[in-house]
């Protein structure tokens, strides 16, 4: 019989530190594809009320971190191939348009520069969980700075998803830290030299990069399932 975990949650916003921590253990893997989350289990778990417990669950929802259709109970969900061609279409397309208003401008946002700082030191300690951070923090700044508030919902509501798939299948494992810090850097250089045609080059080149590590360990994971599976 397993025994219950209790998580202690941060003195912050209850509803924001719940989600925090669930998040974490979803991108991380500690609460598996397929695996059910309700209001009781949360609430149980983490020592809150049934709709604080509820509120996150909605908020994840929203995000894609969980799926849940009309009266059913929320899953964290798994991606196949055309879901994850889908997500980075949609993400290319977002990110292409704020990086083209920042390089018409030569505008390099201060938390895009601090989110390059990071991942570069991440790189150099090897540690992965910041180094999806930063990247996460990277892309979400560049977005921001294009000034749009509605471009920057619809892109938090696909990096959700993106962020998920970054620790499911631990896309940045599969290549040097140092070169994912390389080609934001060349993403930063075109946005600095005031040329939209070369940051958008070097956006989708990243991203194609990215997309492709996704597709390799799904791949991976797919076989390893099926081996099992034989044996």
């Amino acid at each position: 019989m397993n025994r219950q975990a209790n998580f202690t949650l941060a003195p912050s916003s209850l509803t924001d530190a719940l989600y925090q921590s669930l998040r974490r253990r979803i991108v991380n893997g500690e609460i598996a594809a397929g695996e059910k989350l309700t209001e009781h289990r949360i609430a149980s778990e983490y020592d809150v009320a049934r709709p604080t417990a509820k509120a996150c669950l909605e908020r994840l929802t929203v995000l894609g971190l969980l799926r849940r259709s009309a009266h059913k109970t929320a899953v964290v969900p798994d991606f196949h191939a055309d879901e994850i061609h889908d997500l980075f279409f949609s993400r290319g397309t977002v990110e292409s348009a704020a990086v083209t208003v920042l390089a018409a401008e030569g505008a390099v946002p201060a938390e895009a520069a601090e989110a390059q700082v990071l991942i570069e030191a991440a790189a150099r300690d090897g540690n992965f969980e910041r180094q999806v951070d930063a990247d996460i923090a990277f892309h979400t700044a560049l977005v921001s700075g294009a000034g749009s508030e509605r471009l920057s919902r619809m892109h938090e509501l696909i990096m959700g998803e993106v962020h998920l798939t970054m620790g499911r299948f631990q896309a940045h494992r599969a290549t040097q830290g140092s070169t994912v810090a390389h080609e934001h850097a060349t993403i930063l250089a075109g946005i600095e030299a005031r040329d939209p045609d070369t940051a958008r080059l070097r956006l989708s080149e990243h991203l194609d990069h990215a997309r492709d590590r996704l597709l390799a360990g799904l791949e991976t994971g797919a076989q390893e399932a099926a081996e099992v599976g034989g044996e």
